[in-house]
């Protein structure tokens, strides 16, 4: 007994020191988690190919890649204005882009756009990727159409597979 008449109350154990451990560090990092979620939350960027974009629902407006191939006689231009379709062979997506488009852009070729849908279902591209070469398709894209059944036996795989 102490000299106040309680109990002495003796030194955590070995035990709770490293419960309270455990606990702290499990703090600290949900805490981390939960900042760099917050820090990055305006710089994640979806990829959806065009059926994506319609089974899934996607809100216009939202920041996505959209990726697929060009669709022969799609592709318009008006000045620097640039409309074109992007197909994965199940759904299509008409986009436009204002600038000028990559040296390597072509109809029939694979191609990712960053933007957002419109309300009218039509996408707005910020940015537009083309195919590297010939044999190069993107990954997301290949992997894509594979998914759906669509990738076409004598085309190149794409890098890394």
């Amino acid at each position: 007994m102490s000299s106040h008449g309680l109990p002495a109350r003796r030194g955590w154990s070995r035990k709770q020191k490293r419960l309270a451990m455990i606990a702290g560090l499990g703090l600290v990092l949900a805490l981390a988690t939960t900042l760099v979620l917050v820090a990055l939350r305006d710089q994640i960027v979806f990829f959806y190919t065009p059926a994506d974009i319609i089974e899934r629902g996607v809100e216009p407006g939202q920041p996505i890649r959209l990726g697929g191939l060009v669709k022969e006689g799609s592709w318009t231009r008006q000045g620097e204005r640039n409309s074109f379709v992007v197909t994965d062979n199940g759904a299509d997506i008409a986009a436009t882009f204002t600038g000028i488009l990559p040296d390597l852009f072509r109809e029939g070729q694979g191609v990712v756009a960053e933007g957002s849908l419109l309300p009218d279902g039509s996408f707005s591209a910020t940015n537009v990727l083309a195919k590297h070469d010939e044999t190069y398709i993107p990954k997301e894209i290949a992997d894509a159409l594979k998914e759906r059944g669509e990738w076409r036996p004598g085309e190149a795989l794409p890098e890394g597979q």
